[in-house]
Formats: structure tokens, sequence, C-alpha cells
């Protein structure tokens, strides 16, 4: 699917139930958020009067995953800056990936957009509008610390791991390797804790929030770090420029007054300027 590991198995949950729940919470929605209006500050066009709602796919930490009874996150503290400069609050609902990586359900007005650690395609660019890149994605290389395994270049011959249909697999496959599949990020790091491979590749975000667990740091340990070009974007209806360039303004704010830094210290890990500000694609 050309994606990072947060896309790759969101398609698995596509149950019809869940589909169907989620698409008649969508629209019989009648709370308007006590504002009554749709259009929000710099007349950007709202789906739900009072909310920003986010469509994204649960969970794929460190980017948006439940804590606490509470949807929360990098990319959730992103939008929820956007919303407050447009004077709401964000409401977030659970989909399948492939509703809105193909404009589904943001053509169905189900949400204003998708936050979803989404990586920026061509073919993507084709059903929806992405805002600036906020997010350089590299793939990382962990291994068992006794593996003996010290770079990208070491892993032939060796048992490796990573998750299904994302870019990390690609990429593996490309260079010749051939990874034991992994449906997704929590299955590809048990895969590692009980021997059945000895490295992995998959999202350096997603590694360092497995790391911030002492028992992870002093079993595994990161030997590369693999630039792919991979570039997360948010996603908006084809044509709704004005909520584009809200997000797009918000992000931009964020890193002049110090607040985007905070907040990747808090989701993912020591900042890192390289993957903080990432050249427009």
């Amino acid at each position: 699917m050309n994606t990072h590991p947060g896309h790759r198995a969101r398609i698995l949950a596509a149950t019809t139930a869940t589909a169907g729940l989620l698409l008649v919470a969508g629209c019989t929605s009648t709370d308007d958020g006590g504002s009554g209006k749709k259009t929000a500050a710099g007349g950007v066009e709202l789906v739900r009067a009072g909310k920003l709602t986010t469509c994204t796919h649960l969970p794929y930490p460190p980017f948006q995953s439940e804590i606490d009874g509470k949807v929360q996150g990098f990319d959730v503290s992103l939008i929820d800056l956007v919303a407050k400069d447009l004077g709401v609050k964000q409401d977030i609902v659970d989909q399948p990936f492939e509703n809105f990586k193909t404009g589904g359900s943001l053509n169905a007005g189900q949400c204003d957009l998708a936050a979803a650690g989404m990586t920026i395609t061509e073919e993507r660019k084709k059903n929806v509008d992405f805002s600036d890149p906020y997010f350089n994605a590299t793939q990382a290389v962990l291994v068992d610390k006794k593996s003996g395994i010290s770079s990208f270049a070491g892993l032939k011959g060796k048992k490796l791991g990573a998750q299904a249909q994302t870019t990390g697999e690609d990429y593996a496959k490309s260079k010749g390797l051939d990874p034991v599949s992994f449906e997704s990020s929590d299955a590809v790091l048990n895969g590692l804790r009980t021997g059945q491979v000895q490295a992995v590749v998959i999202d350096y975000p997603v590694v360092q929030g497995w790391l911030k667990d002492k028992a992870n740091a002093d079993a595994f340990k990161v030997v590369d770090n693999l630039e792919t070009g991979e570039q997360y974007g948010f996603t908006v209806k084809k044509g709704n420029t004005k909520l584009r360039a809200a997000i797009n303004k918000a992000i931009e704010d964020a890193k002049a007054d110090g607040t985007y830094k905070k907040l990747y210290e808090q989701w993912i890990g020591p900042y890192d300027e390289s993957a903080a500000s990432p050249a427009a694609s």
C-alpha cells in the first residue's frame, strides 16, 4: 500500500459492523457543539457545527491511540491547534484506513479532515488534497542486541520482520530481503521479543515509542536509519482550500513558537530537526 505502518493493517478493521456503525454515527449526529453554525473562523465550512471532525484509524502510537479512554497523540495534538484557531473542538472518528485514504469518507461528509500518520504519495493526491508535510518518516532497523547485526547491510541471511503493507516491508523486499510479515506494529514487536525474528524494519517514530520502555531499550537497539523519502501530511476533501490553509498555518505557527518542538518531545522523543522540518515535496 506504500504506506508506513499506520496504514497497513488498517484495512483489517473494515468489518461491515464497524463500518455501518460509523456511517450511522457520522450521518445522524445532530450535536452542533452548541454553536449551531457550520462556518468557523476564516470561512472554513465544517461538516458538523461547532466541531472539527477528524477521521483516523486506531491505534497508531505515537500519532494517535486511546490512552485512559481518550484518543491522544502527536497528530491529535497538532489538529487540536487547528481546531483552536477555528474556535471549535476536535471530534475524532475511528474508521478503516481505506475509507479516507481514497477520499471516500471526506467526500461523504463524514469528516472534515483525516489525520493518521499518512504518507504523502502521488497516487493518494489524485483523491485527496494534502497539507504541507508535517513530519519526515525514516525507517529504523531495530535489532536484538544479541544478534550481532550492526547495520542494514548485515541483515542478509538473518531473520527479519516488517509490518504488512508498509513502506518498510517494500523497502526490505526491494533490497532482496524476505521479511516475515506481521499484521500490526504490536505483532512486529512481539516477534522480536519472542525471537521469531532478530531484527525489524519499521517507522522510526514507532521504534522511538517502543524504546521509551526500559525492557525494550535493554534488549533492542537501532543500528540504522533509512531515508525512504516519506513525509506525512493531513488530508482534506479535494478543493477544500480554506481548511487546508488553516491546517498549514497552524503547523507553521507551531514550528515558529516552539509548540511543535514541545509536542514532538512529548509524543515522539528527542527532537530531531530533520524530521521536524521537512522540505515541501
